[in-house]
């Protein structure tokens, strides 16, 4: 499912996107700060690049590229 990042309050938002930004494997090869890469990741939102989505199986909240989640949304519908 996915979640307009617009639906959130702004400290649920921060959260996530701090918590995605800490994730191993997300170092995007740049020496920045942790609110640099928050509001990094606040622009990609913002320009649709990418979309917040929740899995109902895991329960577990990530953030994909915009397409990607096009397309898990579309799995999820006909399943």
């Amino acid at each position: 499912m996915i979640i307009p990042y617009q639906e959130l309050n702004a400290e649920t938002l921060n959260n996530l996107i701090a918590d995605f930004v800490s994730r191993e494997g997300t170092d995007n090869g740049f020496d920045q700060d942790q609110e640099s890469r928050i509001q990094q990741v606040i622009g990609l939102l913002k320009s649709g690049e990418v979309s917040i989505v929740f899995d109902p199986q895991t329960e577990s909240v990530n953030i994909i590229p915009a397409k990607e989640a096009q397309h898990y949304e579309s799995m999820i519908n006909h399943s």
